[in-house]
């Protein structure tokens, strides 16, 4: 079993140049699993194209399902590679790191506290589009897999929407195991800098407060001055504020639609891990082993304390948004302040170029360092108070869909009543000229207003009243960077289905302006603003919007919240299979 030859990897056959196809890279796997009891391989889905995505689980322990897990007081810890095919060095780094956990046992010690669960490749289809052009910027491997999956779709944008195949499997595989710590393997490009390897990591209000000071007091010191110990220059993910180095770097609270966005939204921690793509491939990949094995590691020795903050976090937002009645950071932007930091780079120079008709910039290979500013603060653009519940039509039974792929409870009543309810009117409403990952995503302004509505069975219920507060908060607010209304599920609601041709608006116009004067004093005032005196069209907008033939549910959003229950209302859970 110890034979040196069998154990070799692909990434090592090649003198560390390349990385092996999807069926090469599963069979290495097979091999822990065949070899030794500590592992055992499921499908947790099929792609697009219908390939199988893969997870092993690792257990020192034989520990092979999330019930005995959390019996026995093991952390789990979840680790995702080739989310972007071509990023490719965390299936290859965890090869090595399972190799010397569990054949040559020089780090079985990381196992003792810990379970594993390694998707080697979540974007199967797109490791499969194997090419040595896929990314330009990158340093090999001589063939690596492509971006996005079959569809062209982003999956690093779908945790929160869940429209793939293969995210719809990741958070099966997360519910079912609820992980207690998260590692999302990646490489970058973008400027030319000294830093072997980057991290991005929630330290903002979108993560339970006690989650982020243990990671800004504890997990982030020893991790990083480990993998430096290791010999890899480590710093924070280089998201520069303009583009340029010397504009700052971004280090905000990463939105839902991301890995480490999402895992916040589910009160756990996210690192993201992101190699530089300039460096050679076996930098990468050794770089990312140290990552992960000293994360590991710490999350072995701290395992007890980070489980106990996880169990907080999961009551905490029912405690805070609920019984406090704190508001909801919604949306959370840049403050504007910041810290110096001191960015490791290397000089560089900007040159005209006849190509491009404009200045390149072009990097050279000496060292720099340079304090520029680390924007590491965010406030709330939009703060929200959090209802009892949200109300979903029956027709929108697609929504209930979404939410239950995250794990959230669904109530119906059988009893019929009547409650007050809060709903949002849209108004300024615009949409992008371009799609973004297949989607015209709109823009809003939002008022809510208050109507009473007779709630019967055919009402889904969600109460906020779970740990997943946030993804519910997150899906059904319409401001939400990532809610259902702007992913554009509901543009629908935007657009208008009956028209009243002037010839028949006209007369009913001038009996409102007769019958009502309100009405004609606002339309006075109306007028003395040019731009809709001179517009027929908006002059007699303003007439039937405001008749009884105007629908009333345009631009008004059908799922409504709810503040209070009556003592009658009896709610039931709602068991449809999805």
């Amino acid at each position: 079993m110890n034979n040196i030859n069998f154990w070799l990897t692909h990434f090592e056959k090649s003198g560390m140049t390349e990385s092996p196809n999807y069926e090469n890279s599963i069979k290495y796997f097979q091999k822990f699993q065949e070899k030794t009891p500590f592992v055992k391989i499921k499908t947790i889905g099929h792609s697009h194209q219908n390939r199988e995505i893969k997870v092993v689980i690792v257990s020192k322990d034989k520990i092979f399902n999330p019930a005995e897990a959390k019996k026995k007081g093991k952390s789990v810890i979840l680790i995702q590679n080739c989310i972007h095919s071509g990023e490719v060095e965390g299936k290859d780094a965890c090869m090595l790191m399972l190799r010397e956990m569990l054949i040559s046992k020089e780090k079985e010690d990381l196992l003792e506290n810990v379970i594993l669960l390694i998707i080697p490749v979540i974007n199967v289809d797109g490791h499969e589009r194997r090419s040595p052009f896929n990314r330009p910027n990158q340093n090999g491997p001589k063939q690596m897999g492509w971006r996005t999956n079959a569809l062209n779709l982003n999956l690093n944008r779908d945790y929160l929407k869940a429209e793939s195949n293969e995210i719809k499997a990741f958070l099966s595989l997360f519910n079912e195991w609820l992980p207690d710590f998260f590692i999302d393997n990646h490489t970058t490009n973008g400027a030319d800098y000294q830093y072997h390897i980057t991290y991005g990591i929630p330290t903002h209000q979108n993560l339970d407060i006690n989650l982020v000071s243990f990671v800004k007091s504890k997990f982030l010191p020893y991790m990083i001055s480990k993998v430096e110990e290791d010999g890899f220059i480590v710093g924070p993910y280089m998201d520069f504020k303009r583009g340029t180095i010397e504009s700052g770097i971004l280090d905000l609270a990463a939105p839902p639609r991301l890995s480490h966005g999402y895992c916040a939204a589910q009160n756990r921690i996210g690192l993201l891990v992101e190699t530089h793509s300039l460096k050679p491939f076996e930098n990468r990949v050794f770089s990312t082993k140290s990552m992960m094995e000293h994360t590991i590691k710490f999350i072995s020795e701290n395992s007890y304390q980070l489980m106990s903050l996880n169990k907080e976090a999961d009551y905490n937002p029912t405690k805070t948004y609920l019984l406090e009645k704190k508001k909801f950071p919604l949306v959370l932007t840049e403050s504007g302040k910041y810290d110096t930091y001191k960015f490791k780079g290397y000089e560089w120079y900007e040159e005209y170029s006849s190509i491009i008709g404009g200045i390149v910039r072009k990097y050279t290979k000496n060292p720099i360092e340079i304090d520029i500013p680390l924007f590491n603060q965010c406030k709330s653009k939009v703060k929200i108070s959090v209802p009892k519940a949200y109300l979903i039509p029956i027709e929108y039974k697609f929504v209930i869909d979404k939410l239950k792929l995250h794990n959230v409870k669904i109530f119906k009543s059988n009893t019929t009543t009547t409650l007050e309810v809060e709903r949002y009117r849209f108004a300024n409403v615009t949409f992008a000229n371009r799609p973004y990952e297949g989607k015209h995503q709109p823009s809003f302004t939002v008022e809510l207003f208050k109507e009473k509505k007779q709630i019967d069975k055919n009402f889904f219920i969600v109460p906020t009243n779970q740990r997943v507060l946030r993804i519910i908060i997150h899906l059904l607010e319409p401001e939400g960077v990532d809610s259902l209304v702007k992913w554009g599920f509901f543009n629908h609601i935007f657009e208008r289905k009956e028209y009243a041709e002037a010839y028949v608006m006209e007369p009913i116009a001038q009996q409102m302006l007769k019958n009502d004067p309100e009405l004609r004093n606002e339309f006075k005032k109306k007028c003395e603003i040019e731009s809709f005196c001179n517009n027929p069209f908006e002059r007699l907008d303003f007439f039937y919007t405001r008749s009884p033939f105007f629908d009333k549910n345009e631009n008004v959003y059908p799922i409504m919240r709810v503040n209070y229950f009556h003592n009658k209302l009896k709610l039931v859970p709602y068991r449809d299979k999805y």
